[in-house]
């Protein structure tokens, strides 16, 4: 099923273009008008450069008037090649799409209400019609009906006309061209941008997104190193002081061989204090017993590091670059990635 862009608004037109595959843009003078356009035939022209297939207004009361009206604007620089003339179904449109389709161009005989219509259409060689599925479900009728016999006389007949679905008021609509059998559809851009939309999609992007982050990022991503080193002759006042500039909520604390003689955590400072100790902040971090903390390799992923917060059951993780200490990982930084 052809594609089609229903505007005239450059920036929409630019955009579906982009995309590489939209078939074309169906314009109507109802969007000149809307847009303020005073230069029409500029703005024809201008629309015709920047898509595949235009198709533009050819107006007249006889079928003469549209001939000339379509001479015109081939006129312009249109390339017959690229354009196709919409022309409401009538007598007289009828009459001027044979001449026209009969001369090599094409014609989208539109405004089509009726299945007799669409008949008359095909009879005169239109290249497309439209039914217009919005408007007639405004007036309360089974437009998709409609389209579906339209679809099937084509069919069972052989016509070579396409059947275009037009008047396209929402998403559904799209779906409802498509099950019929319809084999254009022209949509405003509106409804174009939601056709790949949908929730549990956006939620599996989401997923997809989280699990390459978990593969990719590595401990040397998220390792902080300033601020986070102490020597063991350090008082906890020093940490203290160290935790609050540095906003962790630990310190790597070292010996003299710059070895990790333990890590001190807020945790540690709080059951200090309620141990009941005398002058604690005072006290010197060789006055306190070593531990050794949860480490991981400067190159663990990101998965490696959350399996070992939940695994250990810890707010602070060592990170080592060849056994040797060189920062701390929060589980807060890694909360922000996940």
């Amino acid at each position: 099923m052809e594609l089609f862009l229903d505007s005239i608004k450059i920036d929409e037109v630019q955009r579906a273009h982009e995309l590489g595959f939209v078939s074309g843009l169906t314009t109507t003078p109802t969007f000149m008008q809307r847009e303020g356009v005073t230069d029409v035939d500029s703005v024809i022209l201008k629309l015709s450069k920047m898509t595949k297939i235009l198709m533009v207004e050819s107006l007249g009361l006889t079928a003469d008037e549209i001939i000339r009206e379509a001479d015109r604007l081939l006129s312009l620089g249109l390339d017959i090649n690229t354009t196709v003339f919409k022309i409401p179904i009538s007598f007289e449109g009828a009459k001027a799409c044979k001449v026209l389709t009969d001369k090599g161009l094409k014609v989208n005989l539109h405004l089509v209400y009726t299945i007799q219509q669409a008949y008359f259409a095909y009879c005169a060689g239109a290249t497309y019609i439209c039914p217009l599925v919005g408007r007639l479900q405004d007036q309360g009728q089974d437009a998709l009906s409609l389209v579906e016999q339209c679809v099937k006389a084509v069919e069972r007949y052989n016509y070579k006309t396409k059947v275009m679905f037009s008047s396209v008021r929402s998403v559904e609509h799209v779906r409802n061209a498509l099950n019929i059998g319809a084999h254009a559809c022209t949509v405003p851009w509106n409804i174009l941008k939601q056709l790949p939309e949908n929730h549990f999609t956006e939620l599996g992007i989401k997923q997809f997104v989280e699990h390459t982050a978990m593969s990719n990022t590595k401990a040397y991503d998220l390792v902080k190193t300033d601020m986070i080193f102490l020597n063991s002759s350090s008082t906890v006042l020093d940490s203290i002081i160290l935790m609050t500039e540095s906003k962790m909520g630990a310190c790597i604390i070292l010996n003299d061989k710059k070895e990790i003689h333990r890590i001190f955590t807020d945790g540690d400072l709080r059951r200090l204090l309620k141990s009941g100790q005398n002058n604690i902040v005072n006290k010197k971090f060789t006055e306190l017993e070593p531990n050794s903390p949860i480490s991981v390799n400067i190159n663990s992923s990101l998965q490696e590091i959350t399996n070992v917060f939940k695994a250990k059951d810890v707010d602070n993780i060592v990170v080592t670059d060849d056994e040797k200490p060189i920062g701390l990982i929060d589980i807060q930084d890694v909360l922000k990635w996940i």
